[in-house]
């Protein structure tokens, strides 16, 4: 230990002698007698010493006496400060120039009258708010539909309870709702022109005099200030459109003085867009509108850039796809041909009818220019079609139960668009308690024109009906116009070609069958309709009228005979406040020009059923033979009744119908309402996507011996 520490020291005494050349700030800080003699100064013993084995000797302290915390500072001490009481005074603060906008603007506030209430009509929109509009009426002649806005868009009438006690904190709550109500009465009325507005609100009772803690309330007092109106109105290039200026800038609608209205601003500029895209504008492009209010004039000036681009005709529709849907079959669709102006709302409507033909999942129409406009001379647009295949072949099925036809399951599968353009195939089969069929279709959709449809049908079927058997093979050709749910149209026709082969007999009496007889009939039915109604598959006003024609041609047993069927039907449908239907359905038919033997059995009127007089079974109405058996007749006359009440149960989904049918079949040619028979019952509703389930119960009145007490109707879609 000490011969360490000899070394150490030996070691640091000539070593850590401080050069004098040193930085001048470190020399500053090393008294001149640690240079001259460090050992001293340290006072650190001598090697001799060290090594005879004397300790070092301590370094001496000084104490220091006691320090006495209110003594004044020494005079030379380091630190040199001024007492606040002798030596240190505060500067005297400069006035400065007041500045001439805020003295006028605290003036102002300072004269300015404070809102009262005022003394006119109170809106009241919930017992926790209401609106209170000057008594003239036409100060702000909008004040209802104002204040219906308003409500709609209110956090006090949203949030707030309905009355009673409130807390501190729900007080506070109503006046936090009541400033957000308040920003929100501003902002409208700057909409509807009223730029000088005041609004004052008040927390407390409604009606002045009312005891303002039993029920506290928001109450604002609208003062609305003068209505500004329209000034300067500038609409871009719109002017270069030329002799399609006047009506385009008169759909527009707006004009220099009438009362300003920022809802007319967004109506109108829709407007001028679809004028535009009606006159031939395909490419006319509308920028934001931009209204500038002039406080001093009480008006708004109204810029909005137009770019019309000029005008376009049609040259065509391309497909995308032409093997799959031809240009020129589109073309077909289409309600324009090359040559007309072009309108948005025609290529609008052929992108609808593409979608309708099921063939296609998407569909996108883009008008592309061929040739430009040249002065006034209209330039061209190709409308291209970007088409994607949706699936092509569909298998579908259906169940039904009739207690008079009994149960029932039909199939088919088809495709679509086998032959194309819109060529479907379909085979179909129907297995049940009365009927099998099966039969093959072909169907040309859109054949030369929009919803014109071409069908041809060969099939063969076996029914046993309460009046008669029948075995039949049938093909049938018709061409016809359509109505569809995406385009219902008001007018529809039918025109077709009917060639049949049936042997049949009469229905079997206590299981004896009657001799079969063979009829060969060629027939050409004609049909016509028209449709006024809201809704193809659930209407609920206007009216529906059709008749049919089928002038036709029997041989049996070597005879010929030649009559005409005829059937007339008609319905109406009128709605009773906003919760039920009444609908009322009519039908008249009658066979002239030929005796009742000499018409098929399947080829006759009968009456009784689900799409008849509800309450009988299939063809239970009518004449009998001698053994009791329907034979049908010559004459047709059925009419119903019916009220359609939602319930608003299941989400408004269900109705419920009450009913009553009347029907009769006549051996003469001549309807007869003498003998009707009447049936009654109660009908379920349910709506769908698809249209409504239908659910009928029913009985025939002043029921007859053999006839069922209660029948029960399945099916999709009203009975009329």
């Amino acid at each position: 230990m000490r011969a360490a520490l000899v070394a150490a020291l030996l070691l640091a005494s000539p070593a850590f002698a401080q050069n004098r050349d040193t930085d001048a700030e470190l020399r500053a800080l090393i008294p001149d007698s640690a240079l001259d003699n460090p050992d001293a100064w340290a006072k650190v013993p001598s090697p001799a010493a060290v090594e005879a084995g004397a300790e070092p000797a301590p370094q001496q302290i000084t104490p220091q006496p006691q320090l006495d915390p209110n003594s004044p500072m020494a005079e030379d001490g380091h630190i040199h400060l001024p007492w606040p009481d002798e030596q240190f005074t505060i500067p005297e603060l400069v006035s400065l120039e007041p500045d001439p906008d805020i003295a006028e603007a605290l003036l102002a506030a300072a004269n300015a009258p404070v809102p009262e209430r005022i003394e006119g009509d109170v809106l009241r929109i919930s017992p926790r708010l209401a609106l209170v509009f000057p008594s003239d009426s036409a100060v702000m002649p909008m004040r209802r539909d104002f204040a219906d806005r308003f409500a709609a868009l209110s956090t006090v009438r949203r949030l707030s309870g309905a009355g009673g006690e409130l807390g501190e904190d729900n007080v506070a709550q109503l006046s936090a709702r009541a400033r957000t109500d308040g920003d929100l009465l501003r902002r409208m009325l700057r909409v509807y022109g009223y730029y000088d507005a005041e609004v004052s609100q008040t927390i407390g009772a409604i009606e002045p005099g009312g005891d303002a803690s039993a029920s506290p309330a928001v109450r604002f007092d609208i003062a609305p200030g003068p209505r500004y109106r329209f000034g300067a109105i500038e609409l871009g290039d719109l002017p270069a459109t030329g002799s399609d200026y006047p009506a385009l800038r008169t759909s527009f609608g707006i004009q220099t003085g009438d009362p300003l209205d920022n809802d007319r601003i967004v109506s109108a500029r829709v407007n001028l867009d679809a004028a535009l895209g009606e006159s031939g504008y395909v490419f006319a492009k509308l920028g934001e509108p931009e209204l500038v209010a002039d406080h001093r004039l009480e008006e708004g000036d109204l810029s909005m850039p137009v770019t019309p681009g000029g005008r376009y005709r049609y040259t065509g529709v391309v497909s995308n796809l032409p093997h799959f849907l031809p240009s020129k079959h589109l073309q077909d669709i289409a309600r324009f041909e090359a040559g007309d102006l072009y309108k948005r709302s025609q290529v609008e409507d052929l992108r609808r009818a593409i979608i309708a033909t099921g063939l296609v999942s998407s569909v996108a129409l883009t008008p592309r220019q061929t040739l430009a406009p040249q002065g006034e001379a209209a330039g061209a647009v190709a409308i291209d079609v970007a088409i994607t295949k949706a699936p092509l072949r569909t298998i579908a099925g259906a169940i039904g139960y009739d207690s008079g036809e009994g149960f029932r399951l039909e199939a088919s599968w088809e495709h679509r668009n086998l032959f194309p353009p819109e060529g479907l195939l379909r085979v179909r089969g129907i297995a049940g308690t009365k009927e099998q069929l099966a039969g093959v279709t072909f169907r040309r959709n859109n054949f030369h024109g929009r919803d014109q449809v071409l069908t041809f049908d060969v099939y063969g079927n076996s029914v046993k009906r309460l009046a008669y058997v029948a075995r039949t093979v049938a093909f049938t050709a018709t061409f016809e116009k359509l109505t569809t749910l995406i385009f219902q149209k008001p007018w529809v026709w039918s025109a077709g070609l009917e060639a049949v082969a049936t042997n049949e007999r009469e229905g079997d009496v206590m299981g004896i069958a009657s001799a079969p007889q063979t009829y060969y009939v060629l027939a050409l039915p004609l049909r016509s309709a028209l449709d006024t109604t809201d809704n193809l598959l659930d209407p609920a006003r206007g009216f529906r009228a059709a008749l049919r024609a089928s002038p036709e041609t029997s041989f049996s047993a070597g005879r010929r005979t030649s009559y005409v069927r005829i059937q007339a039907d008609a319905s109406a449908y009128l709605p009773i406040g906003k919760a039920a239907v009444l609908a009322a359905r009519v039908r008249l038919g009658s066979i002239p020009g030929a005796g009742i033997d000499s018409i098929a059995p399947s080829r006759r009127f009968y009456a009784g059923g689900g799409g008849s007089v509800r309450g009988f079974g299939y063809q239970e109405i009518g004449p009998r033979d001698s053994l009791g058996v329907p034979s049908g007749g010559r004459s047709l006359s059925e009419f119903s009744l019916e009220a359609r009440v939602k319930t608003g149960l299941l989400g408004g989904g269900l109705s419920l119908v009450p009913f009553i049918d009347a029907g009769m079949v006549d051996p003469g040619t001549t309807p007869q309402f003498r003998g009707l028979r009447l049936g009654a019952g109660l009908g379920l509703r349910y709506q769908t996507g698809f249209g409504p389930i239908r659910v009928d119960v029913a009985t025939p009145l002043k029921r007859r011996a053999g006839e069922s007490v209660v029948a029960v109707y399945v099916a999709l879609g009203q009975a009329f």
